[in-house]
């Protein structure tokens, strides 16, 4: 299991347009080959600042089929007018599992 976490950085004052566009692209990572859950947490210290973290099947199911999807493409529309920056992306695996 790869754990995609990309750190958004959101225009101030846009936190509940910006939430209600991803609560609305659920279904684009819901339907996507792969993909077993997505969320998007808060950073508290940090008032414009999110975490999307979505858990993929394998590395290639989001870097590969996901981006090359009308999916991708939806969610970027509905998300990305709201970005500061361009997210920082990165994934991630267990390889000690604690508790």
């Amino acid at each position: 299991m790869i754990r995609e976490i990309a750190e958004l950085t959101i225009k101030p004052g846009s936190d509940a347009a910006f939430q209600a566009a991803v609560a609305q692209a659920v279904p684009h990572f819901q339907s996507a080959k792969g993909c077993q859950s997505m969320k998007l947490e808060k950073v508290l210290e940090r008032p414009d600042t999110y975490r999307l973290m979505v858990l993929w099947d394998t590395l290639e199911a989001h870097t590969v089929d996901f981006r090359d999807s009308q999916g991708f493409a939806d969610w970027r529309a509905l998300a990305g007018p709201f970005f500061a920056a361009p997210p920082n992306v990165y994934h991630t695996e267990v390889v000690v599992e604690g508790f």
